[in-house]
């Protein structure tokens, strides 16, 4: 399934966001960033433009029964307008795993997880977003889950300052920002997806995706 988890203009500023990082890269502020993060600052680019692709790939992994819903409608009857009931019968809502908003991330995290070689500080700081994230993350009718998208960056680039050594401080943001918004706000919040009556809901799609790239974004400026 192929469509943009956000509207065209918010695409064209993180497009934007990731030609300002490259050119910042040709001069070496930016590649000794991604150096520090743990990942070849050449990929870079490729990485930003294959997360900003990406997220418009949704791969659909299960169907969830959605919920009868219930609403009034009004009709007229020789001049009388009566409220009844109507009853919407359930549909199927395709769950989807974003490949750009999950996937690549998810990869991203393994290979800073096995580069830091450190378990129980990741763990730690992914947490505390995702506590985080599950308390701020709303459901939105015909979407899905949604959640303000600086916020979890944010808790994890303060969580890695405060609680990491300062070698490890972004890639530990980075696997905190992205892994912990989408635990916190659609892993466990996915029986909540039935009652939204959406056809399609994505794990880091719509709705989380821009946290989740931004947490990218931040964590390369931490470093």
């Amino acid at each position: 399934m192929f469509y943009p988890p956000l509207l065209m203009i918010f695409m064209l500023i993180f497009l934007v966001l990731a030609i300002f990082l490259f050119a910042f890269l040709q001069v070496g502020v930016i590649g000794l960033a991604f150096a520090k993060l743990g990942l070849p600052p050449q990929y870079l680019f490729g990485l930003l433009m294959a997360t900003l692709l990406g997220s418009m790939v949704n791969i659909p992994i299960a169907q969830l029964e959605s919920e009868e819903l219930v609403h009034d409608e009004i009709v007229s009857y020789f001049g009388m307008r009566y409220r009844v009931p109507k009853i919407i019968r359930p549909q199927k809502t395709v769950l989807a795993i974003n490949v750009g908003g999950a996937l690549i991330p998810l990869l991203i995290s393994v290979y800073l997880m096995l580069k830091i070689n450190y378990v129980i500080l990741p763990v730690l700081v992914t947490g505390l977003v995702a506590l985080v994230s599950n308390r701020l993350a709303r459901p939105v009718p015909g979407m899905g889950i949604a959640i303000p998208a600086l916020i979890p960056p944010i808790i994890a680039a303060v969580g890695a300052l405060i609680l990491s050594p300062a070698e490890i401080r972004a890639p530990i943001a980075y696997i905190a920002g992205t892994m912990g918004t989408l635990i916190g706000a659609d892993l466990l919040k996915i029986k909540e997806l039935r009652h939204l009556a959406a056809p399609v809901a994505s794990i880091g799609g719509a709705g989380t995706f821009d946290g989740v790239f931004l947490s990218g974004i931040i964590a390369v400026l931490l470093s």
